[in-house]
């Protein structure tokens, strides 16, 4: 929750914060290697449970669901943001070589998927090269956030050259600063984007 708490308090403080976790999904999802339906009918069940509070919009911070959050939306009457989508979007606006960085491998197909979708709706010809930091997942699991850190910095310092560098799961960006010193490429995370992009849809206005 921190990063997308910062995101807020940096670009949108006076927006009024509700956070729903349910951590048994992403658990799931990690053991499944496809998104079940029964996981997309609890996921959509979850998400119309916090429209129904009133919310004027909700943001996914988990990655791994995107068929799920697609029908959501389909469902409410409110924005539902996908997690990474905001910054896809400023990348593509920025750069045509671009590289991602992910923790958690099984969110990785629905992402490049969701990417691809965005380039031929842009008519752009970007490309995108992910790299799955082994390990830092299990770091912050475990309340590792140096290693966690750490390791994303390492793997940022091994690419090659790129145009922009996108961290993709939301716990990433608490490392980007430590990225952006071992990197003189752009670097792009999914809360400050999201939250920005949200403000837009809900308010008409950046």
């Amino acid at each position: 929750m921190d990063p997308v708490r910062a995101a807020f308090a940096a670009h949108w403080p006076e927006a009024e914060l509700v956070n729903l976790l349910d951590d048994s999904l992403s658990a799931d999802r990690a053991r499944e290697p496809e998104l079940t339906g029964k996981m997309i009918d609890r996921f959509v069940s979850f998400g119309r449970y916090g429209a129904g509070l009133g919310a004027d919009g909700i943001l996914v911070t988990c990655s791994a669901f995107g068929p799920a959050i697609a029908q959501l939306a389909e469902s409410v009457s409110i924005p539902v943001l996908k997690p990474n989508e905001a910054m896809f979007r400023a990348a593509l606006d920025r750069s045509k070589r671009i590289a991602m960085l992910a923790t958690f491998a099984p969110a990785v197909p629905t992402m490049e998927a969701e990417f691809a979708d965005f380039v031929r709706e842009s008519g752009g010809e970007a490309t995108l090269d992910t790299t799955v930091v082994d390990g830092a997942m299990a770091a912050l699991q475990a309340e590792d956030a140096e290693g966690h850190h750490a390791r994303v910095a390492t793997a940022a310092a091994s690419l090659g050259a790129y145009d922009v560098i996108m961290l993709a799961q939301f716990s990433m960006a608490q490392a980007a600063e430590r990225v952006r010193k071992v990197t003189d490429t752009p670097v792009l995370t999914a809360p400050d984007a999201a939250v920005r992009r949200m403000k837009t849809l809900v308010l008409g206005e950046v």
